[in-house]
């Protein structure tokens, strides 16, 4: 019988840079507190336009922007990490100096199979939505990228 690759999330190895600031914050599957990373690219790279006659005129729209979710505990190392780099970037921000708003590179290499992703010109969306519940919960930190 044979046996498929075997699949191990702590494979998953990455970093969170601001040069800017000088932040790195490691991003891996072992991390304590840490769901799950989706990364997904935002451009939708082919239109189609439809004549009255049936006619399709397709386009081809450059681009490579994506975003990334990063989905932790709400009590995790990696959302208070998170959290400071953020404030970090809107105390910035809100005084003028947008130097380091979307100064952050997001890179990420899976181990078992050699796959990377790197994201750049990235930047926060918005604070993630905060529960308050009997029971803790996880909370989504969304990233978007330029490229």
């Amino acid at each position: 019988m044979a046996q498929g690759t075997t699949y191990s999330f702590k494979s998953l190895t990455g970093v969170i840079t601001n040069p800017v600031f000088g932040v790195s914050i490691p991003l891996t599957g072992g991390n304590i507190g840490v769901g799950s990373f989706t990364i997904r690219m935002t451009t939708t790279r082919t239109t189609h336009d439809v004549a009255a006659d049936g006619t399709v005129m397709p386009s081809y729209i450059a681009g490579d922007n994506g975003d990334v979710d990063i989905e932790v505990q709400e009590t995790s190392v990696l959302h208070k990490a998170l959290l400071s780099l953020y404030n970090l970037c809107v105390v910035a921000a809100n005084n003028d100096d947008v130097l380091g708003w979307a100064a952050m590179a997001i890179s990420f290499v899976f181990l078992i199979d050699g796959s990377t992703h790197t994201l750049t010109g990235c930047s926060f969306e918005k604070i993630p939505d905060k529960p308050y519940q009997a029971q803790g919960q996880k909370i989504t930190w969304k990233l978007m990228a330029a490229n």
